[in-house]
């Protein structure tokens, strides 16, 4: 599944609006260039990576599952970062499906005029992907063991 939406942007527009949700490797420099805007002198980009623990316990991969309602909640999440009036442009996307370690599950970037703006919406933006994005995460230990995260 891949899903992806862009809004672009003229005079008087409302922000640039990037989003996919699917599972194709994601590009920091890819989103980074979507929220470009010659009255940005910020651009703050985030990238969560698939770490080799979690709470001391060795994790040798990750899989990734999404509800068909993800890509809709993603644009959601971003257009309220994107509503912000100091916020010019919102790219970020999560990937699903089985992840190594090292591999880039999510990509965030917001563009505005100050850093503060844009470091302070890009935390909002992650954080709020992360509280409501409905997606599952499966966690493959070292030891054969096995986790579900963020599943009811």
């Amino acid at each position: 599944m891949s899903v992806e939406t862009e809004r672009s942007v003229e005079p008087g527009a409302p922000p640039r609006v990037y989003t996919t949700v699917g599972v194709e490797p994601l590009d920091l420099a890819f989103h980074e260039a979507s929220v470009a805007d010659v009255r940005a002198g910020a651009v703050v980009s985030f990238q969560g990576v698939v770490r080799d623990h979690d709470h001391g316990r060795s994790v040798t991969r990750l899989e990734y599952e999404g509800h068909p309602s993800a890509a809709d909640v993603l644009r959601e999440v971003a257009d309220e970062i994107a509503a912000d009036p100091d916020v010019y442009a919102v790219a970020v996307s999560h990937r699903l499906g089985p992840l190594e370690i090292g591999d880039v599950a999510l990509v965030a970037a917001v563009s505005t005029a100050h850093r503060a703006a844009a470091f302070a919406a890009c935390a909002r933006l992650v954080d709020e992907v992360k509280d409501r994005l409905p997606v599952w995460k499966r966690q493959l230990f070292v030891d054969g063991t096995e986790e579900w995260v963020n599943c009811a």
